[in-house]
């Protein structure tokens, strides 16, 4: 199960100057940032030469790029520590956080729990075992405890990234990353009996395919390894052929030997790009061999007796191709369901029998409807579906019954709904929230048709807030295609057009933004702030696999016109106007908001860009690029070509033109989108802006991947320079520099 929630640079200046108009240029007594030199890079795409002027920069070993990025860095915090109402903001951040402790678990046989909790005042999330509800926790991991090696060392904090149990309930599994960095992970085991690690320690553990998932004996499981590359060999192969290993408890992990993958299994050819891995089901017999790309929602799969895994002849046997849809199997028996969007976009369930596997004359459990089906969980007395219902989760129970009809479970509130099984176990446990209530625990038992309050997760005094409220509603795209909008907003705001409004979006790989609500997001509204809002762009996974279709590699643009489009709606209908309203994307969300202040600089007055990919055009040389190719495309084929020149933001900045306040954020440790695109972007946008809005860069020198593996100390100082940055800029009155 994974669980998933950045260093001050401190720089002195004899004068520092802020202009109290926000929509001012910052005074020329303020010490400039560092100015990046042009050094022009031309490439040739197949007769098409496009200029990189800071190519340069993708050298991050180089000591004058370090330089300039420290230097960035360093005029970064100091313009955001003299914010006004910034230190105060920080610590009403704490203050919010630090009420209750936030829990996690997941239910195992003997009435026992996991216990993922980070208490309040602590910095990362540790791991504990519970016998019943009620009962005392048992510290099991602190990662800041857990030693690893000496190049793990190195890149900051230890936080848990996931965890597995062996079938009987002895050993756990551990992956521990540094400082966000998940290619540096290590797999560490403990035996919970006695709460101490057994000495099994494996490195290269990528955090992205790393999970253990133990055989039927207790003494071995097989795991996800990244490969160890050759000196000089490029960064974009290090997630190339990926292979699922064999350990055995006691034995030297540098002889275990991989079970799957590509080169491994003579019958099944698996393309390098792709991610290979084994799931074993606990308490079956059988296990599943999956090969996707990674970004890809389908995979191929495969199935042969468990107790075969690691044999010289495992007797694998195709039950779905890539081709057939399927994003995933459970097993019940000797019965698999696979969800499957083959004639579904919003994904249908059907059923086969595991010695027999043949999909395509598979029996339909549950047919595709307008709801989308999420998730599908196979348990001891029913399957259960994790469902989209126009932006709301709902769950459902599905009997082991021909013909059985979907039975709606009722959830004590309207949110998002996520579900946590274990298939030797009747019932759910459900994990519940929604844009205007925080998250809680709930534990459905199939006997009562109750789901209860597990009080795993204390109540808290800001759970409910009476002052914020919401509303979902759908904004007109370019193209008349309505696109839907959620948005959150203080309780009694005038439609006048003066709230400052933050607005965000993702739209990539069918990810849905699901309603989640955070204590720590009432800063914003306490500060000034109006409205949060989010928009469901294509590209994302809202209305299901075609939703996602229609915002990738040439369906592209319609993302961050879907969002332009909710900006307009915002500004439309008075919420706010372009003078207060702000917007934001995070990772793959970069070309949304990059391609959004390029496209249409005068809509935002300011804009924060996420570690987020920005020069797509040479993200396929980075250590994630190639995985990255279903979902983007590449510069090897014309279309691919096309698509990512018409998505690469870099490459549309334009000289002399009034940008917005831009506030970038990269950590070095981050092995999904480089620091360099962050770097090339910010350089960019820096020398091309007429508006004399700020362009900040700010450098995590001990962070990842946005806040993915930070710890909470990170986290506050992030959410804190974000909030005051926009505050700034969108000209809430207590958050406006003086002299």
């Amino acid at each position: 199960m994974r669980f998933a929630p950045v260093v001050i640079s401190a720089f002195s200046l004899t004068t520092f100057t802020f202009p109290i108009n926000a929509q001012a240029p910052v005074s020329s007594t303020l010490q400039a940032p560092p100015v990046a030199p042009v050094r022009p890079f031309i490439d040739d795409y197949r007769g098409i030469k496009v200029s990189d002027r800071y190519r340069y920069m993708e050298k991050l070993d180089d000591p004058a790029v370090q330089s300039w990025f420290k230097g960035q860095d360093d005029y970064t915090r100091s313009v955001l520590g003299r914010i006004p109402g910034r230190d105060r903001l920080l610590a009403r951040i704490k203050e919010l956080d630090q009420t209750v402790p936030q829990v996690e678990a997941i239910r195992l046989p003997g009435d026992l729990y996991l216990v993922y909790k980070q208490m309040a005042g602590e910095n990362v999330f540790k791991l504990y075992r519970r016998s019943g509800l009620n009962g005392q926790d048992t510290l099991l991991v602190d990662p800041e405890k857990v030693k690893l090696g000496p190049a793990a060392q190195s890149k900051g904090k230890n936080t848990i990234w996931g965890f597995a149990t062996s079938h009987d309930n002895k050993y756990l599994a551990v992956c521990i990353i540094p400082g966000g960095s998940e290619l540096d992970g290590e797999l560490h085991v403990f035996d919970m009996t006695i709460g101490r690690e057994t000495g099994d320690i494996i490195p290269r553990v990528g955090a992205e395919a790393w999970e253990a998932n133990w055989l039927p004996d207790n003494r071995s499981f097989v795991y996800g390894r990244i490969q160890q590359l050759p000196p000089g060999a490029p960064q974009s192969e290090v997630r190339q052929k990926f292979r699922a290993y064999l350990h055995v408890l006691g034995t030297d992990p540098a002889n275990d030997k991989p079970v799957f993958g590509y080169g491994v299994v003579p019958s099944i050819s698996v393309d390098p790009s792709q991610i290979s891995s084994i799931q074993i089901p606990y308490g079956s017999n059988w296990a599943l061999g999956l090969v996707n790309g990674s970004v890809t929602p389908n995979g191929a799969y495969y199935i042969a007796p468990a107790n075969t895994v690691g044999q010289s002849n495992t007797p694998w046997r195709k039950v779905a191709d890539m081709s057939d849809g399927v994003t995933g199997i459970v097993i019940h028996g000797d019965d698999l369901y696979a969800r499957t969007y083959d004639g579904a976009p919003r994904y249908k369930v059907v059923r086969m029998n595991a010695r027999k596997p043949d999909f395509r004359s598979a029996e339909v459990v549950v047919p595709a409807g307008e709801a989308v089906i999420q998730g599908i969980f196979a348990v001891q007395d029913a399957m259960y579906l994790q469902v989209l219902d126009g932006g709301i989760g709902r769950v459902f129970r599905v009997r082991y019954q021909t013909n059985a009809q979907p039975e709606p479970i009722a959830l004590p509130f309207e949110g998002s709904a996520w579900i946590s099984t274990d298939p030797r176990l009747p019932g759910a446990m459900l994990y519940l929230t929604s844009w205007t209530k925080a998250f809680r625990v709930y534990q459905y038992d199939p006997s009562t048709t109750q789901a209860a309050d597990t009080k795993l997760q204390p109540a808290g005094p800001y759970d409910n807030p009476e002052n914020i409220e919401s509303v979902e509603v759908k904004a007109k795209s370019y193209d008349g295609t309505p696109v839907p909008l959620s948005i959150v907003y203080r309780r009694g705001i005038k439609l006048d057009g003066s709230n400052p409004a933050w607005l965000n979006g993702y739209g990539a790989y069918g990810s849905s933004s699901s309603p989640y609500f955070d204590p720590i997001d009432l800063a914003w509204f306490e500060n000034g702030g109006g409205v949060y809002a989010t928009c469901h762009v294509r590209g994302g996974g809202e209305y299901g696999e075609g939703w996602h279709l229609a915002g990738k590699i040439a369906t592209k643009p319609n993302t961050w016109k879907d969002f332009i489009a909710c900006a307009q709606y915002l500004i439309d209908n008075k919420y706010t106007t372009p003078a207060h309203l702000a917007g934001e994307g995070g990772s793959a969300g970069g070309i949304l908001i990059g391609r959004t202040i390029t496209e249409r600089p005068d809509l935002l007055a300011a804009a924060i860009d996420v570690v987020g990919m920005s020069d797509t055009l040479r993200s396929e040389t980075t250590q994630n690029g190639e995985t990255n190719i279903p979902e983007f495309g590449s510069t090897k084929t014309e279309e691919g070509f096309k698509a990512l020149y018409a998505m690469s933001s870099y490459d549309h900045v334009e000289d002399k033109t009034p940008y917005p306040a831009v506030l970038l954020e990269t950590g070095m440790n981050d092995p999904r989108v480089a620091p360099w695109e962050m770097g090339k972007m910010a350089a960019r946008l820096e020398a091309a802006t007429s508006s004399g809005k700020p362009v900040l860069l700010r450098v995590d020198f001990a962070g990842g991947h946005g806040s993915m593996g930070g710890t909470k100390q990170q986290v506050y100082e992030k959410l804190a320079d974000e909030m005051s940055f926009l505050l700034w800029q969108l000209g809430v009155p207590d958050f406006q520099p003086r002299q």
